[in-house]
């Protein structure tokens, strides 16, 4: 059974850092390209950043270019969410996604995996 954890959401000021993590068990993790993705109050789930299965490449929104980072551990089993600068419309729960599919379609797959997710907001 496929499960992925998230973890490190919080309260955070504006301007400040999280980390965001999320554990994968039940799958190859090595084979697959991790993701994550928001959903905000009143909108629709959105991507925020995704990593190929060997961390060698990564893709951003544009609204989380330059501040957001994403990295993985592949010994660990866990797909990390750097968020500095934070800004309070970065507010949304996280998810985490894990896809056999390539990183760049990551969340458009009917066999893609989710998390619960994790609650960040931002204060301002």
């Amino acid at each position: 059974q496929v499960r992925l954890v998230e973890s490190g959401g919080g309260l955070v000021q504006a301007g400040g850092s999280l980390r965001l993590s999320c554990v994968a068990s039940g799958l190859t993790f090595r084979t697959y390209a991790m993701g994550w993705f928001r959903r905000a109050p009143g909108k629709e789930r959105a991507f925020v950043a995704a990593i190929a299965w060997s961390g060698s490449g990564a893709r951003y929104a544009d609204s989380v270019k330059g501040r957001f980072t994403i990295s993985r551990d592949n010994a660990k089993n866990t797909v990390y969410l750097q968020m500095n600068s934070p800004k309070p419309e970065d507010t949304a729960v996280y998810y985490c996604a894990a896809s056999r599919g390539s990183y760049i379609s990551i969340g458009t797959n009917p066999n893609d995996y989710w998390g619960q997710g994790t609650q960040v907001t931002v204060s301002s």
